[in-house]
């Protein structure tokens, strides 16, 4: 990244653009992004419904939770899964609501690394950019993978529900997950209109699906009695971990967490999105605040009417969702609320390919990968970064092969994705609180004074949960390898090259 695009940026970051008016100039979004250093390159059709849509088609609260079970209710049980989800949700809701205000004030594709660059003081801005910026794109490119991966399983066990005698083998399950990367890929590399259509769709299903599901549950439950006692869903925790009670809540944030990272979609999709500087933060909000609510009423559903937890956690089938919805609902009725997640979580792995491609085309351009003149080209019949999306699509695939390590090892991507995103998210953040102060130019969207205490608890949050997350549910003589936390080396390992990699050659030239 050269010294320029820093000047410009400081110069930005302490400048005031003018005050936003009634009718918005055609070329305003233009002005916006050349101010930023950038030229247009992409066509503005994304508008604040679209790019909601992408990212709740990112957040995919159906197939998340589905995806997520074991961590949710196998750590803490039913209270830790209904008060867990209120408690995290309040301080996600805090690294939403400042991420916002960054995507008002720098509304463009490279978004937490780029606003990382303009808030770090002096002579850290390169550091805290490439730190951010490699973060980040762990985070995005482990969704669509671990996105796929948790599809694949759960229609190879709809297989094994309707033929007992089938039992899903790893080849399998590689092969599928590695078919639904390739066909969202080429969904992806389409024109932005078509893709912006595809996700308005598919997320339009997604909320629909977990109406759906969260009315027919409670329905359809042929349990007797068919809901459990409020005292044992909101005071009983059923600890599926060697820790006390509290870390055990604390660790099931991680179901929260990764089902959370994908409202930051809207920042990365800015520079297609028009009236970004308004539209894309608001979209962000939305997509935080609705998911939240919508995800913690699925989980006191879930919650009062699961049979068995331990039968759900130890599922024969390879997937505790579909083991829980055989519990509760009869299998016709299982099948097809297993088909609505399928369905939501294949629109959800698209929906993480699109952002995840735009992640890399911003950071390419600045130089962040090697060979970046060939991931930040912009193909010229679709105006879509179609070398972008391959280039995401051949690493998930390699990641991919994490399932024959074990199921430890690949459910190691939720945890890294959780961990790797709201490290992205909190950087910037806790730039914009500790070290700019009143300096922050605000965009026309921002906290007013409440920006730097929201931040403060955001950030906060981050630091305490970064380690939490790290935990392995076991510990002393019941800890081996098979059961070990690895999210420390999956996430680590990137991390500790990107950084050795900036000093050693990315110092100068970045």
């Amino acid at each position: 990244m050269e010294a320029t695009m820093f000047h410009e940026a400081k110069e930005m970051s302490t400048t005031t653009l003018e005050p936003l008016e009634d009718e918005y100039p055609a070329d305003r979004d233009e002005k916006v992004l050349l101010s930023l250093g950038y030229k247009q390159e992409f066509k503005r059709e994304f508008s604040l419904w679209t790019s909601f849509c992408v990212s709740f088609a990112v957040l995919g609260l159906l197939p998340s939770f589905a995806s997520t079970l074991f961590y949710g209710m196998g750590y803490a049980g039913t209270a830790g899964m209904v008060w867990g989800w209120i408690i995290a949700m309040v301080f996600i809701q805090c690294v939403a609501l400042s991420l916002a205000e960054l995507c008002s004030s720098m509304p463009t594709s490279g978004g937490l690394y780029y606003a990382s660059a303009v808030l770090a003081p002096p002579g850290w801005g390169p550091v805290a950019s490439w730190a951010t910026g490699w973060s980040s794109w762990i985070g995005q490119v482990t969704g669509a993978p671990s996105v796929n991966y948790s599809v694949a399983a759960m229609i190879l066990a709809a297989r094994s529900i309707t033929d007992p005698s089938y039992t899903a083998t790893n080849w399998e399950l590689f092969l599928l997950t590695t078919l639904l990367m390739l066909v969202q890929s080429c969904i992806s590399s389409m024109p932005t209109k078509w893709i912006a259509m595809f996700n308005s769709l598919g997320s339009s299903f997604n909320m629909v699906a977990v109406i759906i599901v969260i009315i027919l549950i409670p329905a359809g439950t042929t349990t007797e009695p068919k809901f459990a006692p409020s005292s044992q869903v909101w005071g009983t925790i059923e600890n599926g971990t060697d820790f006390p009670n509290g870390i055990a809540i604390l660790m099931s944030f991680i179901s929260v967490m990764w089902a959370m990272s994908g409202f930051d979609a809207p920042f990365h999709l800015s520079e297609e999105c028009a009236i970004a500087d308004v539209a894309s933060p608001r979209a962000i909000v939305l997509t935080s605040a609705i998911g939240g609510i919508f995800g913690w009423v699925l989980q006191v559903v879930v919650a009062y009417t699961v049979v068995d937890i331990g039968a759900v956690i130890a599922s024969d089938l390879g997937q505790p969702w579909a083991t829980y919805l055989l519990q509760v609902l009869p299998q016709k009725a299982a099948l097809a609320t297993l088909a609505l997640t399928i369905i939501a979580g294949f629109s959800m792995g698209q929906g993480c390919m699109v952002a995840a491609s735009r992640v890399t085309y911003a950071y390419a351009r600045d130089g962040c990968f090697p060979l970046s003149r060939f991931w930040r080209k912009v193909n010229t019949l679709t105006k879509t970064p179609v070398n972008a999306v391959w280039f995401n699509c051949t690493v998930g695939i390699l990641l991919c092969l994490l399932i024959f390590a074990g199921e430890t090892a690949i459910l190691a991507i939720f945890s890294v994705g959780a961990i790797a995103c709201f490290v992205a998210f909190t950087i910037p953040i806790s730039l914009r609180v500790f070290f700019v102060g009143n300096r922050f130019r605000r965009g026309p969207w921002h906290l007013g004074p409440f920006g730097k205490p929201i931040g403060a608890a955001a950030v906060a949050f981050v630091v305490l949960m970064v380690p939490v997350l790290c935990l392995p549910s076991l510990i002393g003589s019941n800890l081996n390898a098979v059961n070990m936390n690895w999210t420390c080396l999956v996430y680590g390992g990137p991390m500790l090259i990107a950084l050795l990699w900036f000093a050693i050659d990315a110092l100068s030239t970045f």
